[in-house]
């Protein structure tokens, strides 16, 4: 009987969706070059949410991994860079829609110094392109949560 129960438990957690039934955490992060230069990549349609938008970059916390593990993993993934410096710049309670159910995520963010040489396309199932920008020429559209991101940390950034 007991055995049964835990199979329960753990099939109900198998069919559980981060941010959806349980607040999910994310690290995000802005990754630039030193010389007023920001990366971005485009979302296609394999992404979650918010397709054909610009986006700064970021990956869901796993159990048991680090902050700072998760943030260099994603960007290794995302962009076939080591991060060559980091910078904390906070946090943000997000409270959004996706297809018609509330969604909470707790966000990192970040600001990494990468070698601009050395980026790729990482996921080009996830992203239809990357690329390099101002913060007074942006690519639009852009991710829904990028002006809150932006009004927060731009005199940080």
């Amino acid at each position: 009987m007991y055995v049964l129960f835990v199979e329960k438990i753990h099939l109900g957690k198998a069919n559980m969706k981060r941010g959806e039934d349980y607040t999910g955490v994310t690290v995000t992060y802005l990754c630039h070059d030193g010389n007023g230069n920001f990366l971005f990549n485009k979302r296609s349609t394999n992404c979650r949410d918010e397709h054909g938008c610009w986006d700064h970059g970021s990956g869901a916390m796993e159990f048991g991994d680090t902050i700072e593990g998760t943030l260099k993993k994603e960007i290794k993934e995302e962009y076939c860079a080591d991060i060559l410096e980091y910078h904390p710049l906070g946090y943000r309670d997000v409270h959004r829609e996706h297809d018609g159910k509330k969604t909470h995520w707790i966000a990192l963010d970040f600001l990494v110094l990468i070698d601009r040489d050395k980026i790729k396309n990482g996921e080009p199932h996830k992203f239809d392109d990357i690329g390099w920008f101002v913060l007074d020429n942006l690519p639009s559209p852009l991710h829904s949560q990028f002006s809150t991101f932006l009004k927060l940390y731009r005199d940080r950034i």
